[in-house]
């Protein structure tokens, strides 16, 4: 599998392209019979969970469960977040095999990164815990665009779109949805089981079709945690919002980087506890409609 070209960011641009969830895909969920609470059959799409283990060159990395879409993006993704690809590094190729759950990721040279990870294995056996320490120092430099704004008008209409699409979660549920947006139109809308692993294949979209960050707007269903916001601000993105709410170290981080932190964002209500300095108050909060009780389940998912 090779790495896609630039041209899909490109034709998402001119509104041509777009990434969306496909519920229909029958690799991603699957029917199964059961009964309800008055003992009545019934059929529940359900989503699959596999394993995924990353490697970087012939280092393994990292194994993921994840629904299994776009593995390309995932182990790309994962690899930028945790610091373990630069954009100095050239990937050369993309290997992806479904029966073994294995990606490899190749790149032109050794990255810094591998010598590290065989190091920290050998001598602790925390290799993550210690991977995290090195991605807390690069956040501390990170710079995110003082010249971002996030309108108000923006915001509302992204609600409704992504509350309105179509998405894996409302066939099956346990899923979260990640969405990169740029002013009022969405780029990518990506699930998984994990908000994390949504996260890492929108990064991983970006890093292979060099995606600039600094005017984009990410949306997620989750909860703004400490992760949430510290893949954010790695990605370069200084724009975070969701239908959930906070943690305190999230709005803690949220504010030493100098990221618009949004929550709680439903019909025409949100909380903004961060960067609010960003926010243009430019739509008439009166003519918002109220979101439709119908897609209020996309939020039963926020506070898992």
């Amino acid at each position: 599998m090779q790495s896609r070209p630039r041209w899909v960011y490109m034709r998402a641009m001119s509104g041509e392209f777009h990434i969306a969830p496909d519920p229909d895909d029958e690799r991603l969920s699957r029917p199964v019979t059961g009964i309800d609470q008055d003992g009545r059959p019934v059929v529940q799409h359900v989503v699959h969970e596999r394993p995924l283990t990353i490697f970087l060159n012939s280092q393994e990395v990292v194994t993921a469960m994840t629904i299994g879409d776009h593995p390309d993006w995932l182990a790309v993704g994962y690899l930028v977040n945790q610091g373990m690809l630069r954009e100095s590094d050239e990937i050369t190729g993309i290997d992806h095999d479904e029966d073994l759950g294995v990606v490899v990721v190749r790149t032109s040279g050794e990255t810094d990164f591998e010598e590290k990870m065989k190091k920290k294995v050998r001598t602790s056996g925390c290799a993550q815990g210690t991977v995290f320490g090195d991605i807390m120092e690069t956040f501390e430099t990170i710079q995110l665009s003082p010249d971002a704004t996030l309108r108000t008008s923006w915001l509302y209409a992204l609600m409704k779109q992504i509350n309105t699409a179509p998405s894996l979660y409302l066939k099956a549920g346990a899923i979260h949805g990640c969405v990169l947006a740029e002013q009022d139109r969405v780029l990518a809308y990506i699930e998984d089981v994990g908000r994390h692993n949504a996260v890492d294949k929108i990064a991983g979209w970006m890093f292979l079709n060099r995606v600039p960050p600094h005017d984009k707007i990410f949306y997620t269903t989750g909860r703004l945690t400490s992760e949430m916001v510290i893949k954010c601000v790695v990605m370069g993105i200084p724009i975070l919002a969701s239908r959930s709410g906070f943690t305190a170290w999230g709005v803690d981080l949220a504010r030493q980087a100098g990221l618009t932190l949004i929550g709680r964002a439903r019909g025409k209500r949100f909380v903004a506890l961060a960067g609010e300095e960003r926010i243009v108050f430019d739509a008439d909060v009166a003519a918002v409609e109220e979101e439709d009780r119908r897609f209020r389940r996309k939020a039963a998912v926020d506070e898992g």
